[in-house]
């Protein structure tokens, strides 16, 4: 699996710009054949910064999810929206295949 962790900090005028063309990219990156997940969230720490949680199947799948013509449209749509260089974590792990049980949290009662 390739996991993809993305800080985006957008500009405070075009936030509610961003949220939709980001609501239309996350489905259709979720319809792509290896895509795993794909969400964004806004950060709690700054109202401004949204911050993206991507897997794809392995790095074929990441390499495919790029040349798709709604990731190169947000490449740039992203570009008049970012208020800096967005900041991402990249990781390949091969062993893992998704999203496993966290062991110290369960629902009571």
């Amino acid at each position: 699996m390739i996991l993809i962790v993305i800080k985006m900090p957008v500009r405070p005028d075009r936030i509610d710009e961003f949220r939709t063309h980001a609501d239309e990219y996350a489905r259709a990156v979720n319809a792509e054949e290896g895509s795993l997940f794909f969400e964004w969230s806004r950060s709690v720490e700054d109202p401004n910064t949204f911050v993206c949680i991507e897997g794809f199947r392995d790095s074929e799948a990441g390499a495919s999810h790029v040349a798709t013509p709604h990731a190169k449209a947000a490449f740039d749509w992203m570009s008049d929206l970012v208020a800096e260089q967005p900041q991402i974590i990249y990781i390949d792990a091969p062993e893992v295949s998704g999203f496993g049980p966290m062991g110290e949290v369960q629902p009571r009662g």
